[in-house]
């Protein structure tokens, strides 16, 4: 059987539009005899997810009681869609206080933090039902850090999952920068801000920890599902970019480093899938549908407009989803 990896992309509320084609890809699983129940956590060998694709996977792979997952694809969409907009509901006096994110983070961390309090408890990241590959930035380190499930178990370096989070969520002028530990005995301190700066797309780190580990030997062993959360790609001129500064460049610089990412990261799984006949690599770029690009925008109209673009795009991909759901299907066996 193949070796089969989701990797999620960061994206902050638009988030919802994977999440909803899970949603479609979990349905389908469903409508199948003997699947009525179906998780998406148990059809997938190892989740990856960079800030709202960390919390995602994370989702998928929350144990429940009695060896059960907690959550279904629909209950991870709702975390957005019930407090997205607590999560980025910022008051005018803070606005004012921080000039709009220039002095200040622009969003008072608390409601994320009580958000993923709620859903992970004290869970640790070792407590994963599954292989789990989240991305974050150390800024203390210099170094980008992948927490993951296996490695937590093997080296005795676990922390709260919730802190994981927090940290791989911790976006540049939007919160406030992660300060985590982890849990004993090996006590590390870790300032984290969102591993979207590195890897907004965490496909090759969840190909290469697979590799790494010995869990796969390479491409021609895997299946991937990559799913991005939307993109808007907006030109810069000559003209209007030649004479910007550090202030002109500061916004742009972290629009182009979120999107061509994913766009490099793409290019090279294309690369490496072409070197094996029949490779299962599948990316899937949604389309925004008139939903804000903003990864902030929480207004309730947007959250529908975000869940209705999630709907769109399953329905653009829906002859891919049919035949993911028959393979995921026909390469389950009750062990997964």
């Amino acid at each position: 059987m193949a070796f089969k990896i989701l990797s999620i992309d960061g994206g902050g509320i638009r988030g919802i539009i994977p999440g909803q084609m899970l949603v479609t890809l979990e349905s389908k699983i469903r409508s199948r005899p003997g699947h009525q129940d179906a998780k998406i956590g148990d059809y997938f060998d190892l989740f990856a997810g960079t800030s709202t694709g960390a919390i995602l996977s994370a989702a998928y792979v929350c144990p429940g009681v009695n060896n059960s997952l907690k959550y279904s694809a629909q209950d991870a969409v709702d975390f957005y869609l019930e407090d997205g907009d607590e999560i980025f509901d910022v008051g005018f006096w803070r606005t004012v206080g921080s000039v709009g994110g220039l002095n200040d983070e622009k969003y008072p961390a608390k409601e994320l933090e009580k958000v993923l309090k709620n859903a992970f408890g004290d869970i640790k990241l070792s407590e994963l039902s599954k292989p789990t590959c989240i991305v974050a930035y150390d800024v203390r380190m210099r170094t980008p850090i992948i927490f993951t499930q296996h490695d937590a178990i093997n080296k005795a370096r676990d922390f709260l999952i919730r802190d994981v989070l927090r940290g791989s969520t911790a976006a540049p002028t939007y919160f406030e920068t992660a300060k985590i530990y982890s849990l004993p005995p090996t006590r590390r301190k870790y300032v984290l801000i969102d591993g979207g700066l590195v890897a907004n797309d965490p496909t090759l780190c969840a190909y290469s920890e697979a590799v790494r580990t010995k869990m796969a030997k390479g491409i021609k062993d895997m299946m991937i599902l990559s799913i991005g959360t939307g993109k808007e790609l907006r030109p810069y001129s000559y003209p209007e970019v030649k004479d910007w500064g550090k202030l002109g460049w500061a916004a742009p610089v972290i629009d182009i480093g979120l999107e061509g990412g994913p766009q490099m990261t793409e290019y090279h799984m294309e690369s490496i899938s072409s070197t094996v006949r029949g490779s299962q690599f599948y990316r899937i770029q949604p389309q925004l549908y008139g939903a804000a690009k903003e990864l902030d925008n929480a207004t309730p109209e947007n959250l529908e407009a975000l869940r209705e673009a999630g709907l769109r795009n399953s329905e653009d991909y829906d002859t891919m989803l049919e035949g993911l759901a028959d393979y995921l299907i026909d390469d389950h066996s009750p062990q997964d």
